[in-house]
């Protein structure tokens, strides 16, 4: 037995909630880094790094699914809803730390958001994610119909505009940020199939 196959038996196996329990195994981490002094002298602004970096991260292991099962056979797809979801778990946490403990004056709040272009395309990557948040669930599968995926492939805008929120928010020239936005990119490129669209062009 390959490799590949053992993967797949195992994730054949393996309870998506145990996706759940163990995506949010890094909060307590963090909160406990944040009241230890173990995220620098700002610990509520490395808080909030941390979790939106996670989220970030949960994002990019969505978009490599489909790929890993189409070029290589690993087939981890029934697991990519909860890692969504935990994407927009952390996505909201990291807002959260944000609102409250960072800015807390709603004026302010507000002020930023259409000030700060990087907060502005932020809060548009919040916006997107949170319909396919909601719609994560087999009642919505089955209500939506082809629809839902349509829907969920705003995944890839949702993925580049955390990408570009990054790339944004560091002072000058940094490599982790621009590693994250290419990774997107190439995860978004791969998925173009430029020789199909060829000969659909032709049979038309």
């Amino acid at each position: 037995m390959s490799v590949i196959d053992r993967i797949n038996g195992f994730a054949r196996r393996a309870p998506t909630w145990a996706v759940y329990i163990l995506g949010l195994m890094p909060v307590p981490w963090f909160l406990y880094l944040a009241q230890s002094g173990g995220l620098g002298r700002e610990p509520i602004k490395g808080l909030e790094h941390e979790l939106g970096e996670l989220a970030l991260q949960l994002l990019i292991a969505v978009l490599c699914i489909t790929p890993l099962r189409r070029h290589i056979g690993i087939n981890l797809i029934r697991f990519r809803r909860a890692i969504g979801v935990l994407a927009y778990i952390y996505v909201s946490l990291h807002l959260m730390v944000w609102l409250v403990l960072d800015i807390g004056i709603l004026s302010q709040i507000w002020a930023d958001i259409v000030k700060r272009p990087y907060i502005t395309i932020g809060m548009a990557g919040f916006v997107v994610l949170t319909p396919l948040a909601l719609t994560s669930n087999n009642r919505s599968v089955r209500k939506l119909g082809s629809r839902w995926r349509k829907l969920h492939k705003l995944t890839y805008l949702a993925a580049f505009l955390g990408g570009l929120h990054y790339v944004m928010l560091v002072k000058g020239f940094q490599l982790e940020p621009l590693l994250y936005m290419g990774a997107i990119l190439a995860l978004l490129a791969i998925r173009v199939n430029p020789g199909a669209r060829i000969r659909k062009t032709h049979a038309a």
